[in-house]
């Protein structure tokens, strides 16, 4: 197995997320994503082998397949098409990278929940709402919603992003852009869903990031329908009143729970075995998501 990307070394100004590095090219941005991988907001020490080659591949799978997720902000995953500055760099970026348009980043994480899991199951627990909209009583942990729910949230440069209403969307960006946004969200997630379950996959919530372009059209950015922005669950082991095994980080939290941690950095070393089931899962959702075989997964080493 190959060492995690960590980091680039591209001679260009980088900003660095939890993440992905993101190069301004002039005229177009650079996106890699690296094998870092975050929980409770803190970037681990260790990666993942890998990981970045599979949410390249498996957001250019759902970019490609969801008609719902068109316009969106890909250019080009090619290596021709980098330019000169970068292309020294292409055997290092491969598979890692997506060229996109330049976009006004709408500062507002779109949420799709379909099942109550995470910080919507606590929040119902306390008030019998998600993000403001009232769910019915006595739902259990993990049930099913009667019909999937938009639940925004702010995008915050430090710390945890906040959830909060529809109706505070809307006053931080306007009732029209805001009603785009509810209504995209929920179309991709519809669309994705249905695919996911009829591979054996349940999305239970996942999140959207969009932006405006020249023209002031909304594009999805960003990595979409990802094991870091969805909640991935094996069909044929879900029932309510339980948390469900994973096919994404909830994986590592467990862990990291179990772990004498505060939650603030530096967070603990990951034990091979760790790293090595963070990847195995995220390997298998990609795999039975896309139609992948085994064979394939060479590419992501």
């Amino acid at each position: 197995m190959t060492p995690c990307l960590l980091h680039t070394d591209l001679p260009l100004p980088v900003r660095r997320g939890k993440v992905r590095d993101v190069y301004d090219l002039g005229d177009r941005l650079l996106i890699v994503a690296t094998d870092r991988i975050s929980a409770y907001d803190v970037v681990m020490p260790d990666g993942i082998p890998g990981k970045g080659r599979i949410l390249t591949a498996l957001t250019r799978f759902w970019l490609d397949t969801l008609p719902a997720a068109r316009p969106h902000h890909l250019l080009s995953d090619r290596a021709a098409d980098l330019p000169p500055q970068v292309a020294p760099y292409a055997a290092q970026i491969e598979g890692r990278f997506m060229l996109v348009r330049k976009a006004r980043v709408i500062p507002i994480e779109c949420v799709a929940r379909g099942y109550l899991a995470g910080s919507g199951w606590a929040e119902y627990q306390q008030s019998g709402s998600v993000c403001g909209v009232r769910l019915p009583r006595g739902l259990l942990r993990s049930a099913r919603l009667p019909e999937p729910i938009f639940t925004p949230a702010t995008k915050e440069a430090e710390g945890h992003d906040q959830n909060i209403t529809f109706e505070q969307a809307a006053d931080r960006i306007g009732a029209d852009l805001a009603g785009l946004l509810r209504d995209r969200t929920l179309s991709l997630y519809a669309d994705a869903a249905r695919h996911a379950l009829a591979r054996g996959i349940i999305i239970a919530d996942t999140k959207f990031e969009f932006g405006l372009d020249e023209d002031d059209r909304l594009l999805l950015i960003d990595e979409a329908l990802t094991p870091d922005s969805s909640r991935f669950w094996p069909a044929d082991q879900w029932i309510e009143g339980a948390e469900p095994p994973s096919f994404d980080k909830q994986y590592l939290r467990n862990w990291l729970s179990a772990q004498s941690w505060n939650r603030t950095p530096p967070a603990p070393a990951l034990p091979p075995e760790v790293v090595e089931g963070t990847r195995r899962r995220y390997l298998e959702a990609f795999e039975r998501l896309t139609g992948s075989d085994s064979a394939d997964r060479q590419r992501f080493r």
